[in-house]
């Protein structure tokens, strides 16, 4: 807590010093961190949860299919190859 009151206090010091345009950008840059934090908040979605339970079920009960790392690794190496050789 009592870092958290350092850190406001040196902000709001900062914000003085600051122009309109500057504040502008320092807005930007907040409104993208929190954007962020909602976006990482999908577990708190219940769709999503339902969603990934669901896709879950599917793979333990061997309806869908799975692939490894090493198969994934594979077949974007032969993708990559195969690209490059074509030009």
């Amino acid at each position: 807590m009592e870092a958290t009151a350092a850190l406001d206090k040196k902000i709001n010091a900062y914000l003085s010093q600051l122009n309109t345009k500057q504040k502008k950008a320092l807005i930007t840059v907040a409104e993208t961190f929190v954007t962020e934090q909602e976006k990482e908040s999908a577990w708190t979605n219940k769709a999503f949860i339902a969603e990934m339970d669901k896709r879950f079920a599917e793979y333990e009960s061997g309806k869908v299919k799975g692939i490894t790392l090493d198969e994934l690794e594979t077949g974007a190496r032969a993708y990559y190859k195969k690209k490059k050789a074509k030009k």
